[in-house]
């Protein structure tokens, strides 16, 4: 009640009102970041604004402060890479990077994330954990049938905010597709867990496999 009769009495005074909605879809949260490269004078590429969602999270404030660190540290367009050398060091932000990366067909990418995302400590096993579960995301996906993002959130078990990004990342994709991705994350998996003495080979075969995979439509 405190707080309702000091901003009634702000209002009768004239004072300026700016409404500050709750940010809960991640396009509120990738507009607003794109505002503050923008409101700093900078320009940023749409993956780099993407990429530090990814790696922050939620938390505007720290959102800003991340924008606000990498323009005062780099010159020029902030580009995805130079994102990731800052904050690829999250280790469950840069798995999925990989993961998002490879079901996207982005192969170079997807290359470059891994063995960022290897140097800086990451765990193989987290990979492909999150390999696993962009893969299964895309099965799961493209064998709904239809419906609203909410309907299929509670359908799938996926938050609705995840229907949205895979639907853009499965248009590539056929079920052949989806199961030559799954041999191939399982063969990582073991070769990870023990089955094979190089993981780090085992992870880039399997990369390259499920992002020649999500463009498998393109070649049926």
């Amino acid at each position: 009640a405190k707080g309702k009769g000091l901003l009634d009495a702000a209002r009768k005074a004239g004072a300026r009102e700016v409404a500050c909605p709750k940010m809960t879809k991640p396009a509120d949260r990738l507009a607003f970041v794109r505002g503050e490269f923008r409101g700093l004078g900078r320009s940023a590429t749409p993956e780099a604004c993407q990429a530090l969602v990814d790696a922050i999270g939620s938390d505007l404030r720290e959102l800003a402060s991340a924008a606000a660190q990498l323009v005062a540290d780099i010159e020029g367009t902030i580009d995805e890479a130079v994102v990731g050398r800052y904050y690829t060091g999250r280790a469950e932000a840069s798995s999925f990077t990989v993961a998002d990366r490879a079901v996207e067909g982005r192969a170079a990418e997807a290359l470059e994330a891994l063995r960022w995302s290897l140097a800086t400590g990451v765990a193989p096993v987290m990979i492909t954990s999150a390999l696993a579960q962009g893969v299964r995301a895309i099965g799961k996906l493209s064998s709904a049938r239809g419906g609203r993002p909410a309907d299929l959130a509670r359908e799938l078990g996926m938050p609705p905010w995840k229907i949205d990004r895979v639907r853009q990342q499965m248009r590539g994709w056929t079920p052949d597709g989806v199961a030559v991705a799954l041999r191939a994350v399982a063969e990582a998996d073991a070769g990870v867990k023990g089955g094979g003495d190089d993981p780090e080979y085992a992870l880039e075969k399997a990369v390259v496999a499920i992002a020649r995979a999500a463009r498998s439509r393109g070649r049926a």
